[in-house]
């Protein structure tokens, strides 16, 4: 099967889409579960599989220090290493560039030089490199290296950081392999700085990618700057492609990228959120440490069917969390990753059936304010 996008509806800038690969189909909107090193915390793959996740994202940067692109190779790629079967994506490892910035040892036209997290060796991360790796872990989707500039940046920081990651991505372009099935992504840059979007989105156009992500936002800037780039940057963006949010994140924001015209998006907050106890609900998140829980006997949801939801009580899982039992996170990991599933699913139906902007204004008014910042694990 050849990869390609498929716009199914739209209901004014949201999309309903398909996006198609040799492992399967995505239905868009969709998120992507993140699994950095091959796994998605606290869930086994099938149970990932069950909430309805059709894509993971895996990261680059992680897997080369451990346990090693050709190692996976050697094992017969990602999916039969970490037991999926369906899509995957791999970051580039450009998001550690600049999350793990205190690391960088050097950074110039060639690539990075960085020092490992982990024991302190040094390692080269090219645009060349970076898609390599990617080769090797067998990504149905790469992503092309790029700089995540800083945030806030002035308007020549920015520009010289984008221009680069430009040139990165025309390299990053031709070392990809293209292969039936297969997809490299572009990212564009420039901050918040519209002209700068304007020139990035053009310029990745005319190298020609499969997709198209946005990057370098959900790094700390105010939401209102975040959505007006978002705005300015779409109408650049080819129509016949899908559109990936890096690092988006909260419900309410995704809901916002969607109306956009946004496709695809990922973000560690479901999985970090169920390791400290917080719960994603219709009604707005729960924290379910708190001591108003001990005698809850509801779900967590009562409008959801995962099975931490069918089959046990606020309370018990309150019980959980204060005891340190294990259990607690993986079932508030699998219950907040089937809510992000049902969540996509509900936008998908609301497009379809035109009534996206109403379906938008009740979700908000229903479910209030709250969340975790966005990152990686």
């Amino acid at each position: 099967m050849t990869f390609g996008y498929t716009l199914l509806a739209r209901d004014g800038r949201a999309r309903r889409g398909r996006v198609t690969t040799s492992r399967g189909s995505i239905e868009t909107p969709a998120f992507m579960p993140v699994g950095t090193a091959a796994t998605v915390k606290a869930m086994m793959p099938e149970s990932v599989a069950a909430t309805g996740a059709e894509i993971l994202l895996c990261n680059t940067y992680h897997l080369m220090l451990r346990p090693g692109a050709e190692r996976v190779a050697k094992l017969g790629g990602l999916h039969p290493f970490m037991n999926w079967s369906k899509p995957i994506l791999t970051d580039s490892g450009g998001y550690q560039v600049f999350s793990l910035k205190g690391l960088r040892k050097k950074m110039d036209e060639t690539g990075v030089v960085f020092q490992s997290h982990l024991d302190g060796s040094k390692h080269t991360l090219t645009p060349e490199r970076s898609i390599q790796i990617q080769h090797l872990l067998d990504a149905d989707i790469t992503m092309a290296f790029d700089e995540c500039t800083d945030w806030p940046a002035t308007h020549a920081d920015a520009a010289k950081s984008m221009r680069l990651s430009m040139r990165w991505a025309r390299r990053s372009r031709e070392a990809f392999v293209d292969r039936p099935g297969y997809a490299i992504f572009g990212i564009v840059q420039g901050s918040t700085y519209p002209d700068l979007r304007e020139e990035s989105a053009k310029a990745l156009a005319g190298i020609g990618f499969h997709g198209y992500a946005i990057g370098g936002l959900a790094v700390g800037e105010p939401k209102k700057e975040r959505e007006e780039t978002l705005a300015a940057t779409e109408p650049f963006l080819p129509e016949d492609k899908p559109r990936y949010m890096m690092g988006v994140g909260k419900p309410q924001d995704i809901v916002a990228a969607v109306a956009l015209g946004v496709d695809m998006f990922d973000c560690v907050l479901p999985t970090r959120s169920g390791r400290t106890a917080q719960a994603f609900t219709r009604d707005g998140p729960l924290n379910l440490r708190n001591a108003k829980f001990a005698e809850d006997t509801r779900p967590i949801d009562p409008e959801c069917g995962c099975p931490a939801c069918r089959r046990y009580t606020r309370a018990y899982i309150h019980h959980l969390i204060r005891a340190g039992e294990i259990l607690g996170p993986m079932l508030l990991t699998w219950h907040n990753l089937h809510y992000y599933q049902d969540l996509m699913r509900d936008i998908r139906a609301a497009i379809v059936e035109g009534r996206f902007a109403a379906w938008r204004e009740g979700f908000e008014r229903r479910l209030g304010v709250g969340g975790e910042e966005n990152g990686e694990e």
